[in-house]
């Protein structure tokens, strides 16, 4: 059962209007009832064919969660807003005295409202808000409530989109453009794409709650050396043995958690691109599964939806900031360099440098929160990855699937083991930080 923030609905869940009767109450809660998690996975559905980077996603999750909470904080007077808790949100807007509201209708709207401006396929966003209120209409609902709750849900969709605004992600393709140099130990291109950096000055974004960027730094890696018996060369070693000797499991447990946005694929003289969901997107399917499981009011499961967004979004800030302040040499092109030409990892090398480990920061940073939020003991079987041709697994917890998560980059050949372990406190500390300092009641 959820540890926080399950309680009944209180008399003020719906504000009423004196022609009570001429709305059909009990088909729209049963059509919203599950509309935090539904409307989450329209949202992966449209960042998947966008090709967004996993930086970019954990950012569109985070801002659309964010204006949904805040819509659908007021069924319950208890529910705090998140204003004054991020970093300059400040007077979100609130209901206009006198007027009656629809708040499930209010938080998709703002949901879709802010999506819609965030994503390269806006014409999707919109069609699936039109249908969202074509439906919404057809169950039958008081025009007069209709009118004020999808106004207001664009007016609280309006205020995030100014404050995401103001967040640096914008600014940010002004600034100079990755360069690669000589340096032997610094991050180049790999194979087959050869990519250029993703995302070179995500640091220069505003945190969600962090402090600063540099708040958890988990340190920077190991030094570089050529040198057989060196450090960092038995580190590359492992890698290359690891992948040498993996388990059909193991083989399973990397390509399950690869979570790469986009692969690219070599036939001969043709390559094509392969489009699939991004860490970020895979912690909010494992957090709409789980809301779905548990009983809750829709307040209580899209503010946890929204703490984990904003989670995932301060877990990539924080953790690209040292993959550019270190710029590592991926295990791919040292072991080419110095070690084998021929050997290739099991995962395609994503286009950034190593160290820390993303997804290992992604993901223990979203067990923790869900562990303290939903339980220590929940066990799940992850179905994320069905749609993209691979099999269920199960867990009997967040942090195992986390941990999980973060070996499948030493299984896949892509990280080194302290980017792994390094990510996991890095990840666990960003988690607790985001527990200590957002409130929903």
């Amino acid at each position: 059962m959820m540890k926080r923030y399950i309680s009944s609905f209180f008399a003020i869940a719906f504000i009423f209007s004196s022609c009570e009767n001429e709305y059909n109450k009990e088909k729209l809660d049963t059509y919203f009832q599950s509309s935090p998690m539904q409307y989450n996975h329209k949202l992966t559905d449209v960042i998947v064919g966008d090709i967004f980077t996993p930086p970019v996603a954990s950012r569109i999750y985070a801002y659309a969660n964010i204006a949904a909470y805040e819509g659908i904080k007021f069924q319950d007077s208890l529910n705090l807003s998140l204003a004054s808790q991020l970093n300059e949100l400040e007077n979100l807007p609130t209901p206009e005295q006198g007027k009656a509201y629809y708040y499930p209708l209010v938080s998709i709207v703002a949901f879709t409202e802010v999506a819609q401006s965030l994503v390269f396929d806006l014409e999707r966003v919109q069609e699936i808000q039109k249908k969202l209120l074509n439906d919404v209409q057809e169950i039958g609902i008081d025009q007069e409530v209709y009118k004020n709750s999808v106004n207001f849900g664009k007016t609280i969709g309006k205020h995030i989109l100014q404050w995401a605004k103001e967040d640096g992600y914008n600014q940010r393709t002004a600034l100079p453009l990755y360069s690669v140099t000589d340096d032997p130990g610094r991050w180049r291109p790999t194979p087959p794409g050869y990519m250029d950096a993703i995302e070179p000055h995500w640091n220069t974004l505003r945190p969600f709650v962090l402090d600063s960027v540099q708040q958890f730094d988990p340190g920077p890696p190991t030094p570089f050396d050529t040198n057989e018996g060196s450090k960092f060369y038995e580190e590359a070693m492992e890698v290359y043995s690891t992948v040498k000797e993996l388990s059909p499991d193991q083989v399973d447990i990397a390509k399950f958690w690869d979570c790469n946005p986009n692969i690219s694929v070599t036939q001969g003289h043709v390559m094509y691109f392969k489009q699939k969901i991004s860490p970020g997107g895979h912690w909010m399917h494992i957090t709409t599964q789980a809301m779905e499981d548990l009983e809750g009011s829709l307040s209580e499961k899209q503010g946890i939806l929204a703490v984990v967004s904003i989670t995932l979004a301060d877990a990539f800030i924080s953790c690209w900031d040292q993959k550019y302040k270190s710029n590592l040499i991926r295990p791919e092109t040292y072991i080419n360099t110095y070690i084998d030409p021929n050997w290739e990892p099991i995962l395609q090398t994503p286009a950034f440098p190593e160290h820390t480990s993303g997804h290992s920061v992604a993901s223990m940073a979203s067990a923790t929160v869900l562990t303290e939020l939903v339980s220590a003991q929940y066990a799940f079987i992850d179905s994320t990855e069905v749609p993209y041709g691979l099999p269920k697994r199960s867990y009997e917890s967040f942090n195992q699937a986390a941990e999980e998560a973060a070996i499948s980059r030493l299984y896949g050949g892509i990280h080194y083991r302290p980017a792994i372990v390094k990510g996991l406190s890095q990840g666990k500390a960003i988690g607790g930080h985001i527990l200590n300092n957002i409130k929903l009641r």
